[in-house]
């Protein structure tokens, strides 16, 4: 178990890199928007490749972050029903979705998301618009957003395992609550940096 535990710890750690990485293409995606507002509106001219280039990025958003959303355990959840049970039936329901629901869906989009992505990159797709970007980049995040998914499914599920036989606390994947002191303290960080 301690090899399982070493591994799902390496997994956390690789998503919260990249989770923590993709925050910045939110940031660049504005940016980009907006500029290409402007641009537009001001003197009158656009290009494709600008609009392909914020769907990319939205893309690598969404489907890299899943992973990160499921390490901090923000995905969407039963709670008012599961909330009602000991942490130990809460963690059997865990189990339960994580093996019925979650590994088998990240497998079978895996499975059919590889070739997908390999064909356009084998053909080097390019958009169809006048202008725009090649397309096999965005095709290939589907199958790297949901290997991530599936890794972090398994991390999540070895913690579990772990809780229930004694080896992991319950904090490893309980979604951290910000105390209202915390909460202040980033305030004040924030309040310096201007």
């Amino acid at each position: 178990m301690s090899f399982l535990l070493s591994l799902s710890r390496f997994i956390d750690a690789l998503n919260e890199k990249i989770g923590s990485g993709v925050s910045w293409a939110l940031l660049i995606s504005v940016l980009i928007c907006t500029g290409n507002a402007l641009v537009r509106y001001a003197l009158h001219t656009s290009s494709n490749a600008w609009l392909e280039i914020q769907w990319y990025l939205f893309s690598a958003i969404f489907l890299l972050a899943t992973s990160y959303t499921l390490r901090r355990n923000e995905h969407v959840r039963i709670d008012v029903v599961a909330g009602r049970f000991s942490k130990r039936t809460q963690v059997w329901i865990d189990i339960f979705g994580f093996l019925t629901f979650l590994l088998p869906m990240t497998l079978i989009i895996l499975y059919y998301a590889i070739p997908y992505a390999w064909i356009s990159f084998q053909s080097q797709e390019v958009s169809s618009n006048a202008g725009g970007l090649i397309v096999w980049p965005a095709k290939a995040l589907i199958p790297l957003g949901f290997l991530l998914l599936t890794l972090q499914g398994i991390s999540e599920l070895i913690k579990r395992i772990g809780y229930l036989q004694g080896k992991v606390d319950a904090s490893a994947f309980e979604k951290h609550a910000t105390t209202p002191e915390e909460e202040i303290e980033a305030i004040k960080a924030a309040n310096k940096l201007n």
